[in-house]
């Protein structure tokens, strides 16, 4: 009895102290007006069980709506979250705020999880770096790079489908498209080929993706610490990569075609400290890294989304292929896409615009105060963090009525409200890479539904935040071939 009559106390002593904890902190906030009104949750735990529960139902507005009504309040409302004081922005004033108007007073922020696996170094910091990458990433997406790499991605994308999905009955599409955009993230930013290498360093960064937005829990055997692991061996893998590239730039080996395809990784040896030295290949690797997960996750979990509409809904799929069909026959036979085709399938991209909108491939970053702030009647703390979450406004029917209709209409004109529509941020901070991305998903959808059409085998299955995006059962479907042209 007596170990069942410790867990009763302890459980009535954390009861007790959430109780109190939470009627202090709600009393405070509501006397001083200080900061944006909420709740702390449990103690330690704060919220982020059920903001995590609610991504698995795949129902993260509620999360938000809720408390935005419990609290009323317009545009931001605190809590605790991964450990952490947090104001949740739910408007689009506040996704400006946090985006534009506080740019000179707030920095980047990453979670304790994503900095134990691309730790800090003495001489470079996981923010440095980020930034850091974010402006080499621009230049990277520049018109006349993004060029010369349409072709690239297309002759990619038939060879994956050729060897993955055709004379196939039934495919996964999520192991598959993950597949597919580490390929093409390997040949970008590293400029490997070799499919065993890159299917050595697929196996190792899945286990880093499952960690990396995990709870900060580093134990042998949990999800961050086999992250950290999987972490550091590609570290090792990518040195190995960054002296061969420093080695043969030096011996002048490289060809012309070769250089022109391994630009990144020769921009990235160009880095140099504050000190005006150059960066060293472990700091290097680990931007590398960094820049992977950030060109990887995203594109390939809204193709898988992608997918799951167009399977759903007859009509627009047909409107796609025709679409898709008519860039296809405008070409010669063998012919590579281009810049032109891309900005030829404005359906196609309207319907992709409206599967981030519904499934955003990443629920917003951080940020975190660096002085005192005043909104809205109410100061950020210094120190405080705040989330931006494109779920706060994505289905808002004040933005978007009728929300949970698929509607790519809705992106046509003007398109929606300023700052309402943020899969990839906005402001300063919007992802550089969002053309990057764009082009893979373009090229993907053009090869598989000019290729197929499918149907899902689990006619009800989801697709849910558990913490990024993946479907309950990997999304398998049933391919039935399309008469090709001769």
């Amino acid at each position: 009895m007596a170990p069942i009559f410790l867990v009763l106390a302890a459980f009535v002593v954390i009861l007790i102290s959430h109780t109190l904890y939470s009627f202090f902190h709600n009393e405070k906030s509501a006397v001083d007006g200080k900061v944006p009104p909420g709740g702390k949750g449990w103690p330690f735990i704060g919220e982020t069980l059920e903001y995590l529960s609610l991504g698995k139902k795949n129902n993260i507005e509620k999360f938000i709506y809720d408390r935005k009504t419990k609290y009323n309040t317009s545009h931001f409302f605190s809590t605790s979250y991964i450990g952490e004081n947090m104001l949740f922005a739910c408007s689009t004033e506040a996704n400006k705020f946090v985006f534009v108007t506080a740019n000179k007073f707030v920095r980047s922020w990453w979670p304790k999880s994503m900095e134990k696996v691309l730790p800090s170094t003495e001489k470079t910091t996981t923010v440095e770096e980020s930034s850091r990458s974010r402006r080499i990433a621009v230049v990277f997406n520049e018109p006349n790079v993004l060029q010369k790499y349409v072709g690239m991605f297309d002759e990619v994308a038939k060879a994956h489908i050729q060897k993955n999905w055709s004379g196939q009955k039934v495919v996964k599409v999520y192991p598959l498209a993950k597949k597919f955009s580490f390929a093409l993230a390997c040949r970008t930013i590293l400029n490997v080929k070799d499919t065993q290498l890159v299917e050595e360093f697929e196996k190792l960064f899945i286990c880093l993706s499952a960690g990396f937005f995990s709870l900060p829990i580093n134990l042998p055997g949990t999800k961050l610490n086999r992250a950290i692991k999987a972490a550091k061996e590609l570290r090792k893998k990518f040195e190995v990569i960054i002296r061969d590239s420093k080695r043969n730039n030096t011996e002048e080996q490289d060809t012309k075609s070769d250089q022109d395809s391994r630009d990144l990784l020769n921009h990235l040896l160009q880095e140099k400290y504050a000190n005006g030295e150059y960066m060293n290949d472990s700091d290097v690797a680990n931007m590398t890294l960094g820049i992977l997960i950030a060109g990887y996750e995203a594109a390939s979990t809204t193709i898988v989304s992608i997918m799951k509409y167009l399977a759903e809904l007859p009509h627009v799929y047909e409107r796609v292929r025709k679409e898709q069909m008519d860039i296809l026959n405008s070409k010669q036979p063998g012919e590579l896409l281009n810049m032109s085709d891309i900005r030829n399938m404005k359906y196609s991209w309207n319907v992709v615009s409206e599967v981030l909108r519904l499934l955003p491939p990443v629920a917003g970053t951080f940020r975190e105060a660096i002085r005192d702030l005043n909104y809205d009647g109410f100061i950020i703390p210094r120190g405080w963090k705040m989330h931006w979450n494109p779920h706060a406004t994505h289905k808002n029917p004040d933005y978007f009525p009728d929300p949970y209709k698929f509607d790519p209409s809705r992106f046509e004109g003007n398109g929606p409200p300023l700052f309402s529509y943020v899969p990839f941020g906005g402001g300063p901070h919007i992802c550089p890479g969002r053309e990057f991305a764009k082009i893979q998903m373009l090229v993907f959808m053009h090869n598989v539904v000019t290729n197929f059409n499918w149907e899902k085998v689990f006619p009800e299955e989801q697709i849910i935040v558990d913490p990024v995006l993946v479907p309950t059962k990997g999304l398998p479907v049933r391919l039935q071939p399309l008469k090709q042209r001769p």
